[in-house]
């Protein structure tokens, strides 16, 4: 993660938290550099990235204000289609309660579509997981996941009942790269009708995604499904910030 982008998501953090109130204005962006060690224009690239939230408003010669607008008070906006750190980072600031439960956990060999997606030869053995997640007790999302054996060494349900990635990050070490989405409207199939509470008409929202290593290996391939009245996501562009 770029330092503009983990300076913006501390003091979004603030700003949730009250540390930063409403109507107040942010210290200028010398102090911010100071005490985060990075150049003014670092910190400005981060109030550029909170600016576009709707957080903050900056004017020259005026400073930087918090405004009351910010469309992350949307629950669909927690879930940003550029982060690949779970769905436990992304409810980890949330008043909820997640809990998984183990559907299927297995290893097999691929077929021909997970090989290819997790760039493996037919013969590699892989972790194929289904698991529910579900929040305050209620079902919430289910993710059908596939990873390669020999990079995710140790994985189990203790593991599965809490967070994978935290497993993959702090337990293992590992870093990404970035993740390919691609999402769709399904109709429902017999997993969403059993552990969703789906009706057969119900839309389904589907993300399927293969998440990369640094060194370009795919670590994931997998598609996670809600109900279409549970949870949605948000994109932030700042390609040219």
């Amino acid at each position: 993660m770029p330092k503009y982008e983990e300076i913006a998501g501390i003091i979004r953090n603030r700003i949730s938290k009250g540390t930063y109130p409403v109507d107040t204005k942010l210290p200028i962006q010398s102090d911010l550099a100071e005490e985060f060690g990075v150049s003014r224009m670092t910190v400005k690239k981060a109030i550029e990235i909170l600016t576009i939230e709707g957080l903050v408003f900056s004017k020259q010669g005026n400073g930087t204000k918090v405004l009351d607008s910010s469309f992350w008070d949307k629950s669909d906006a927690k879930f940003r289609l550029d982060n690949y750190n779970g769905l436990s980072k992304d409810l980890q600031d949330q008043a909820v309660n997640l809990s998984s439960q183990i559907v299927e956990f297995e290893v097999e060999f691929p077929k021909d579509t997970v090989a290819e997606r997790l760039q493996l030869d037919l013969t590699a053995p892989v972790y194929k997981i289904v698991r529910l997640r579900l929040l305050d007790d209620i079902p919430y999302v289910i993710e059908h996941t596939f990873m390669p054996v020999d990079l995710v060494p140790g994985l189990d349900e203790e593991v599965l009942k809490s967070s994978i990635y935290d497993f993959l990050i702090n337990q293992l070490g590992l870093k990404f790269a970035g993740s390919y989405k691609h999402i769709t409207a399904e109709k429902p199939d017999n997993y969403d009708i059993d552990y969703l509470n789906c009706q057969e008409n119900d839309p389904i929202l589907q993300v399927e995604q293969v998440v990369y290593l640094e060194n370009g290996r795919p670590i994931e391939y997998s598609w996670s499904r809600n109900r279409y009245d549970t949870r949605g996501y948000s994109l932030l562009d700042v390609k040219n910030i």
